[in-house]
């Protein structure tokens, strides 16, 4: 097959969930689908991120300007496609518009971009570019889906999501799962640890938390456990943006928490490798990839019963109502009394995270190609 993909979001300098997802996937796809030429579109705004490409892969390197860049080639992408001859396209940052007569494949990470607007505005900030790119992601995704052949998502609760807000048919949606990104591991080095711990001035045993995860829960459960079982103990919270909760800022001025700002990928292993347990109470997931992080670095969890969480934890660890701080708080005593739990989670986990591999994830993407050409 002759495959191309729209990788403009790995030239553009950007962060988060999408981008994890393709700094992943498209290296296991270069190695495991070999016998198969990739076209790879990027742009100018930044230098590519795959530095190194095998020989079936060729590189396409769209113009760009200036903002409008992206919107001429979200719709020019498919005449550099029809040239180059492809079987067929993959867009895989949820909409794209491909040649006429190539079969497309869309990946479709959640719900949100075909939500009615109403929606989607409630639940961001309402400044006039936010609105104008959120209106802008939704028609376009729309339009996208109205000829795509397969939709790929990232769980069966997403699936099931997509469906409620869309037209598509059940078989038309794919579930394939995400995998730990590259890096992630347990630290075994007793003075790594203590390095990172040093740096961060963490001198107590913690358990770790996402700070935009929901972390008032957190909080208020914290303070329902017994003094002499949170004495010389803390919550240490992390985020890739400084902009947290206020919660979490008296959280850290009462004394019971810290705050870690974008910690490297080294520093986040050795956080899982050494924390007491990792709380993620979030009040919705299309998949959780910190899940997976924590499981493969060591971390007994506790996460919420919402969204694709229960799919992807399994019986891992503990699952709890992301507004229920007194079952919350039940399984933190558990956890932080008693090491033979901690370890048997630990365990669980490591299990578990098994079934999650970027060179399978690969080969089930391929296969959805296959299906269509």
């Amino acid at each position: 097959m002759r495959i191309g993909i729209d990788l403009r979001y790995l030239s553009h300098n950007l962060v988060g969930g999408i981008h994890t997802y393709l700094e992943n996937l498209i290296p296991a796809m270069l190695s495991v689908g070999k016998e198969h030429t990739f076209v790879l579109y990027a742009d100018q705004k930044a230098d590519f991120e795959i530095a190194a490409l095998p020989e079936n892969a060729i590189l396409r390197v769209l113009p760009y300007k200036n903002a409008l860049s992206s919107i001429g080639n979200d719709y020019g992408i498919r005449n550099w496609m029809r040239e180059d001859g492809v079987d067929v396209v993959h867009f895989p940052a949820n909409f794209g518009f491909g040649p006429a007569g190539a079969p497309k494949v869309i990946t479709l990470h959640d719900e949100i971009n075909i939500m009615p607007l109403w929606e989607i505005y409630r639940g961001h900030q309402k400044t006039l570019r936010t609105l104008a790119m959120m209106t802008y992601l939704h028609f376009n995704t729309i339009a996208s889906l109205k000829d795509c052949d397969r939709v790929i998502t990232v769980s069966e609760y997403s699936k099931r999501q997509i469906l409620k807000y869309s037209k598509l048919s059940p078989e038309r949606i794919i579930p394939i799962p995400h995998a730990p990104p590259a890096g992630v591991k347990k630290v075994e080095d007793a003075q790594q640890i203590e390095a990172v711990k040093e740096k961060y001035h963490i001198h107590q045993e913690f358990i770790l938390a996402d700070a935009l995860k929901n972390p008032g829960v957190l909080i208020r459960a914290w303070k329902l456990l017994p003094s002499d079982l949170k004495q010389d103990k803390v919550i240490i919270f992390f985020s890739r943006r400084p902009d947290i909760w206020n919660v979490v800022n008296e959280a850290i001025a009462e004394g019971i928490a810290r705050f870690v700002l974008r910690p490297s990928r080294e520093e986040l292993n050795s956080l899982y490798s050494s924390c007491l347990a990792f709380v993620y109470p979030s009040w919705i997931e299309g998949f959780g990839l910190h899940l997976l992080e924590a499981m493969t670095c060591g971390a007994p969890i506790i996460a919420s019963d919402r969204g694709a969480i229960p799919e992807v934890l399994g019986e891992a660890g503990f699952l709890v109502d992301a507004e229920d701080e007194r079952k919350l708080a039940d399984y933190l005593i558990e956890l932080l009394s008693n090491p033979q739990e901690r370890e048997r989670l630990r365990t669980l986990g490591f299990e578990r995270v098994k079934m999650y591999n970027w060179n399978a994830i690969a080969a089930r993407v391929l296969s959805v190609y296959r299906e269509l050409v």
